[in-house]
C-alpha cells in the first residue's frame, strides 16, 4: 500500500457473499488503486470469503443477511472518506481506475460515475452467451453500481432501499434520474466484469434481473411500467442479432426472456417492497460544502 498521504480520498465498499472464487483478485486490484479505506460487507458467507477479505480490508462488516442493498448502505455509512466507491466482487479494476474515475467525476462536476464494463467469462455455452449479450446489449450504456464512485454525501442523501434483494441498482438509477442527479458513464475507464459458468449461473442472473424490474414497478407504479419492456426488447434484439451472426445463442435469448418475466412476476408480488408514498424521495442532492 502507498503511504497514507498518497492514498486516494475514497472508501471502497465491496459487498460479498460466498465469493471466494472472485474476491481475492477483486480486492488485490482494489488495493493496487491505493484507496484510503477498503470495507468489505459480508452477507453471512459460509466459504472462505471473510478470511480472504481480512488480508486486504481495513474492516470486514456483516450485513446479517440484510442483502446487497443493505450492504451497500452499511458500507457507505461506515466510510470515512469524502468519496465512496462500490466495487462488486466480479469486477477487477485496472490499476488506475479509481484515480481516473475520481478525476473524471470532478472534471465533469458529477455526483456519481460508473466505469464502462467489458464482460468476460468462461468457455462454456452459457458464459459465452452472457458475454455476447452484455457486450452487445443496451445495458452496457446504463449507469449502475458495480464499479462506481460517488460523492459520499450525495449517495447518503439518496440512499438504498434495503427491501430490494435484487434490482437495487435499477431502483436507485430511477430515483437519481427523476431527481435530476448529475450521474454519468465514464468516457475513459473500462474494467473487466466477470461472469460465472454454467446454466445455473445464467438462470440466477435472469431471475434476479427480472425480479428487480418487478420490484421497481411495484414501488413506483405505472410511471415505471416501461421498464417491463426491457426483457422483451432484449429478447427480440438478441434473437435477431443471433440469427444473423451467432444462431447458437437463439436458445439463450428465448430462455432469457421467459425467465426474466417469471422473475418480474416474483418481484411484483414481493410484499417487502413498499409503494412510493412521497415525492420527497426525488428531492435532489444539494452540496452544502
Amino acid at each position: 500500500m502507498a503511504p497514507a498521504d498518497a492514498r486516494l480520498p475514497i472508501s471502497v465498499v465491496v459487498p460479498a457473499r460466498n465469493a471466494a472464487e472472485f474476491i481475492d483478485a477483486c480486492l488485490a486490484a482494489v488495493q493496487r488503486n491505493n484507496p484510503a479505506e477498503i470495507i468489505v460487507v459480508d452477507g453471512r458467507s459460509d466459504d472462505e470469503t471473510v478470511e480472504i477479505a481480512g488480508h486486504y480490508a481495513d474492516s470486514v462488516l456483516s450485513d446479517e443477511g440484510g442483502g446487497v442493498a443493505y450492504a451497500r448502505q452499511m458500507g457507505a455509512e461506515a466510510a470515512r472518506q469524502p468519496y465512496v466507491a462500490f466495487v462488486d466482487v466480479d469486477i477487477e479494476l485496472t490499476d488506475t481506475a479509481l484515480r481516473d474515475l475520481l478525476d473524471e467525476l470532478k472534471d465533469r462536476k458529477l455526483e456519481a460515475i460508473q466505469a464502462q464494463l467489458r464482460s468476460v467469462g468462461g468457455q462454456d455455452y452459457w458464459s459465452r452467451a452472457l458475454v455476447s449479450h452484455h457486450r452487445g446489449g443496451r445495458s452496457k450504456h446504463w449507469f449502475g453500481l458495480v464499479a462506481s464512485v460517488f460523492v459520499r454525501e450525495a449517495f447518503l442523501h439518496y440512499g438504498m432501499d434495503s427491501a430490494f434483494s435484487s434490482g437495487e441498482d435499477i431502483e436507485l438509477r430511477y430515483r437519481l434520474e427523476k431527481s435530476g442527479a448529475r450521474i454519468g458513464l465514464s468516457e475513459e475507464v473500462v474494467v473487466p466484469h466477470r461472469f460465472g459458468s454454467g446454466f445455473n449461473f445464467a438462470l440466477g442472473q435472469w431471475m434476479a434481473d427480472g425480479s428487480g424490474l418487478g420490484r421497481v414497478v411495484r414501488k413506483f407504479g405505472w410511471p415505471a411500467a416501461a421498464t417491463l419492456l426491457i426483457p422483451a426488447g432484449g429478447t427480440v434484439l438478441g434473437i435477431g442479432r443471433s440469427l444473423l451472426r451467432q444462431p447458437q445463442f437463439v436458445a439463450y435469448y428465448a430462455l432469457y426472456g421467459a425467465c426474466n418475466y417469471a422473475g418480474i412476476v416474483h418481484g411484483l408480488l414481493d410484499k417487502k417492497v413498499q409503494r412510493l408514498k412521497s415525492v420527497k424521495q426525488f428531492e435532489p442532492y444539494r452540496d452544502h460544502s
